[in-house]
């Protein structure tokens, strides 16, 4: 009974911090509803005022791990780029609590599923939104080096791979960690630039009555790291979330290679093997997000992705990898897949 008490007592206490937080950033008595979340122990609401106006809180909690910081730090970068990320309103670290622009309903995806000839339009808005952002200068940020996305990518053994078979192999990680760095090594090369990391249809919103890069809405880019420019294009064009048509993805590709100016060659070899890195990455993050959070919907996007992976992996540049990637790694089955629930 203790234990409910003190679950019940800390929503109380976090009920009345939000409480506090708004009536003094002048929002208490504005109305109040969820919004839908994320993959994060983060949760946000809109606040609408009696004549309509509204903005948006984000409510991270830091005993969950959670740290506004990172998110603000980079909104004013973003925003110094002249790009629409939401202007924030009111913040408290210590708290955890964010009041931020409200950018709306229009997801990408929503406004596509909406109106599908808006696809390419969309899609081309948010590469000349990249273009301009990889002309910018890169703000301090983490890097994300070769051995970091091997690292990363490894999640695909120690969750996906892992919560199918019921058990790890250390050996088999550090095996697979050492040939992708070898490979990331020889492929992801260059200057880096910002990278969101989770740049798609989800995480950003068409702003049309707004001019030129700025009528891309984005958020979610607390994550950010600096990094290759290819990255956040395969976030973009290798949705985990919707399936984007393979014409959209091979013209922005081309689209970004003529804008930039890069080598084409060594571009798309560093697309292809990033698109696997980040792929791998992403199974190994629904798995555990269904096993460790209990949200399994997140399983149900497996397929796509195993399909990404698995056209990745045609890419001569992971030839060294590729065969053995294919027996180790079990597929996505419905079988397999209710292993993870």
């Amino acid at each position: 009974m203790a234990a409910i008490d003190g679950a019940h007592n800390s929503m109380t206490d976090r009920s009345d911090l939000i409480s506090a937080f708004l009536n003094e950033a002048g929002y208490g008595t504005w109305a109040r509803a969820p919004l839908a979340g994320d993959a994060s122990m983060r949760r946000y609401e809109r606040l609408t005022s009696h004549n309509g106006d509204t903005a948006v809180l984000m409510d991270a909690p830091p005993d969950k791990g959670e740290d506004i910081r990172p998110f603000v730090e980079v909104d004013s970068y973003l925003r110094e780029q002249g790009i629409s990320a939401p202007v924030i309103l009111a913040q408290d670290a210590e708290t955890g609590l964010l009041l931020t622009e409200d950018l709306g309903n229009d997801l990408f995806s929503r406004v596509i599923a909406e109106d599908p000839k808006q696809e390419m339009s969309l899609y081309r808005a948010a590469t000349d939104l990249l273009i301009a952002l990889h002309q910018a200068p890169v703000p301090d940020l983490a890097p994300l080096g070769p051995r970091v996305m091997a690292e990363m990518a490894s999640l695909v053994m120690t969750s996906y791979r892992a919560g199918i078979l019921g058990e790890e192999d250390d050996v088999l990680t550090h095996r697979f960690e050492d040939q992708f760095e070898d490979i990331l090594r020889q492929s992801v090369k260059g200057d880096p630039v910002f990278v969101h990391r989770d740049f798609h249809a989800q995480n950003l919103l068409w702003l049309p009555e707004r001019d030129g890069i700025a009528r891309v809405g984005v958020i979610d880019f607390q994550d950010a790291r600096a990094g290759h420019p290819a990255y956040d294009l395969v976030s973009l064009l290798q949705d985990a979330r919707r399936d984007v048509p393979a014409g959209v993805e091979m013209q922005m590709i081309d689209h970004y290679i003529e804008a930039c100016g890069v080598d084409a060659s060594g571009f798309r070899t560093a697309y292809a093997v990033i698109g696997v890195q980040r792929n791998l990455r992403i199974l190994g993050i629904f798995a555990r997000l269904s096993q460790k959070m209990n949200k399994p919907q997140y399983l149900d996007l497996i397929p796509r992705v195993w399909e990404h992976v698995m056209r990745g992996l045609e890419h001569p540049a992971l030839a060294t990898l590729s065969d053995w990637l294919r027996h180790e790694l079990p597929a996505p089955s419905a079988e397999h897949l209710d292993r993870l629930r």
